[in-house]
């Protein structure tokens, strides 16, 4: 493995959510996602968890400097205003450090921009002086013209970060949609990140997303404060390529 590919991979693990939104999670997977995340090579740059989890997530992790994500509206992306409020607000109590909210997207594309508007613009002000992260959804729109009105859309609102998926779809992340949203993101005029998310598996999946932020927003952008990536199988392989790298022994995908 080249010098370069090897720092790609520690700086991919550097940016990751460590994921866990599986249907069985538990206490126990809970307990071992808190230790890969704080373990070598580098800590990763958070976990993202169901809400319930989230103070225990807090108590495991203590004063390590991995934060504590979260999800609502999720997955769906079709719960009431009044339900998604309760959400984000017991979320932030438990300890939250960011909260991804799923847009409202099926309304948004049926034609109703300002009730997604609202929603964002109200979960933004529960989170307080918490991160925001709206997950737009966009490998189920028809077009990157959507994906470009969501993305604004969810900047005007007050979003600190714009993501691409929740994974729980047929259809996740995908270069042009992250371009789009790099596109958006570059003519905002203020600090927004992006977090590609779903279908994100190997080294060189993650390498082309790097590559692309690099591209449209500079080489020194990409940090935990702008860009993420939402994966539950990366870390493993971002592990084994360094541990083989660092070997001399090429491993992992890429």
């Amino acid at each position: 493995m080249s010098a370069s590919t090897l720092a790609t991979a520690r700086r991919a693990l550097s940016l990751l959510n460590l994921t866990d939104l599986s249907d069985n999670a538990d206490e126990a997977g809970l307990a071992a996602l808190c230790a890969r995340a704080v373990g070598e090579p580098v800590p990763v740059a958070a976990i993202c968890i169901w809400p319930r989890f989230v103070a225990q997530a807090r108590t495991m992790l203590g004063r390590a400097p991995v934060r504590i994500a979260t999800v609502v509206n999720f997955p769906q992306g079709e719960a009431t205003g009044a339900e998604v409020l309760a959400e984000t607000q017991g979320a932030v109590a438990a300890g939250a450090d960011e909260i991804d909210l799923v847009l409202p997207w099926r309304a948004f594309l049926a034609g109703d921009a300002a009730g997604a508007e609202a929603m964002v613009g109200a979960v933004k002000e529960a989170c307080g002086d918490k991160r925001l992260k709206v997950i737009l959804e966009t490998g189920e729109y028809p077009d990157l013209d959507k994906v470009r009105a969501a993305s604004e859309l969810a900047i005007a609102a007050g979003a600190d970060f714009i993501k691409t998926s929740t994974g729980k779809t047929a259809h996740s992340a995908s270069l042009p949609a992250a371009r789009t949203m790099l596109e958006v993101i570059a003519a905002a005029g203020q600090p927004v990140g992006l977090k590609p998310s779903g279908g994100i598996r190997t080294l060189a999946d993650a390498a082309g997303y790097l590559e692309l932020a690099d591209a449209i927003m500079g080489p020194g952008w990409a940090t935990p404060e702008t860009f993420r990536f939402g994966a539950s199988g990366l870390h493993q392989v971002l592990v084994d390529a360094i541990a083989g790298g660092a070997s001399g022994t090429a491993s992992g995908s890429y």
